[in-house]
Order: structure tokens, then C-alpha cells, then sequence
């Protein structure tokens, strides 16, 4: 007979599977759908929904694939012209980093509100900051591999656009502004629905 601990593994196996499902699909998805030059991020959710219902273990994984599948399906193209190295660190750092960080944040923000006392928000508050760990991870890093990798050929392209000497605010406001604001808006959108869904695996409604 299966053990208390082995039938929540065994949940969080399958519901890890669910999600990498998803991360696939959604990332495909949002391949279709550009701001700025770069596709948007779909995937920052199940992430989180990982990191809060099966640790961070599965959370780390599900981003390592985000970056997997951002590499197969082209979007880093133009980096990987100019050195591939460089983008196959990056895009799987930052990926990885996102769902290792947003576990990390959610298990530590819920832990530091528990022994507060304040167990009525601590869910909602450890999802949210999850939630926003995620797409600042995310950015995070992309940015720091363009400092490591690419600021020559960036500095080429904000030249390009106009931005003179600019580069800083090129890579701010063209590479990653839009795709950052969308990805924490829609994070923070969604934040209720995980905290839902926390709700639902504990039996609590």
C-alpha cells in the first residue's frame, strides 16, 4: 500500500508531466505572437503553478525546458548567428533560473509567512512573489548574457534603430520592455487562478 509521501510524489510526477505538456504547447503558441522583436513568454505561468504545487524540483525542469523549446523553435535565431555558444548558455540559464528562483521564492515566502503567523494571505503572497521572480528572472538574465555575448552586435543594431550611443536604453526599451511588462502583467493576472488551483489539491474548497 502506497504511503502518504509516495502518493504526493506520485501526484506531483504526474501533474509535472501536465505542465511540461503545456509549457511545449504554450511556448509554440506564443512563438505566433511577437512585441518587439522577441515572442512573448506563455510559459511563466505553469511555471509558477510548478513551483507552488510540486516544488522546486519540477519547477527547475520546466524551466530548463522553456529554454529548450525557445531554442528549437528559432525565436533566439538571431542570436545564435552571432555566437551559439553564448545563446544555448543564456536562453537555458535564464530559463532554468526562472523556474529554480520562482520555486525557491514561492517555498521561502510561504515558510517566512507561516512562522509570522499570517497563514490566511501566505499562499496568495508566496504565489505572488513567485509570479514576479519568474519574468524578472527571466529578463535578468537575458540581459546579463547581451552584456557577456552580444553587446557588439547590439550596439550595431541600436545604432540601427536610431538610438545613437543609446544602447542601454535600446536593449531596455526595444529588446525587452514590452515582453516584460506583458510577462508580469499576465503573471500577476493569472496569480489567483494558481492560488486556486493550491486550493483544489489541498481539498480546501
Amino acid at each position: 500500500m502506497e504511503t502518504t509521501k509516495t502518493k504526493a510524489s506520485t501526484k506531483a510526477l504526474v501533474l509535472g508531466a501536465v505542465l511540461s505538456a503545456l509549457v511545449v504547447i504554450l511556448q509554440m503558441l506564443g512563438s505566433f505572437i511577437k512585441l518587439g522583436p522577441f515572442s512573448v513568454s506563455l510559459v511563466l505561468i505553469p511555471i509558477v503553478i510548478g513551483a507552488a504545487t510540486c516544488g522546486v524540483k519540477i519547477s527547475t525542469w520546466l524551466g530548463f525546458l522553456f529554454g529548450v523549446i525557445v531554442l528549437a523553435s528559432g525565436d533566439a535565431a538571431a542570436f545564435l548567428a552571432v555566437d551559439a555558444l553564448g545563446t544555448i548558455v543564456t536562453v537555458l540559464a535564464k530559463g532554468t533560473l526562472c523556474g529554480l528562483l520562482a520555486g525557491l521564492a514561492y517555498t521561502g515566502t510561504l515558510r517566512l509567512l507561516n512562522r509570522s503567523g499570517y497563514r490566511k494571505i501566505n499562499r496568495y503572497v508566496a504565489v505572488l512573489a513567485a509570479a514576479l521572480v519568474c519574468p524578472l528572472t527571466n529578463t535578468g538574465v537575458f540581459l546579463l548574457g547581451c552584456l557577456l555575448f552580444f553587446m557588439e552586435t547590439i550596439t550595431g543594431w541600436a545604432q540601427e534603430a536610431g538610438f545613437g550611443t543609446q544602447t542601454g536604453s535600446y536593449m531596455i526599451f526595444v529588446l525587452v520592455g514590452a515582453n516584460f511588462l506583458f510577462e508580469v502583467g499576465l503573471n500577476l493576472l493569472l496569480s489567483p487562478m494558481v492560488v486556486r488551483l493550491l486550493r483544489i489539491r489541498n481539498k480546501e474548497i
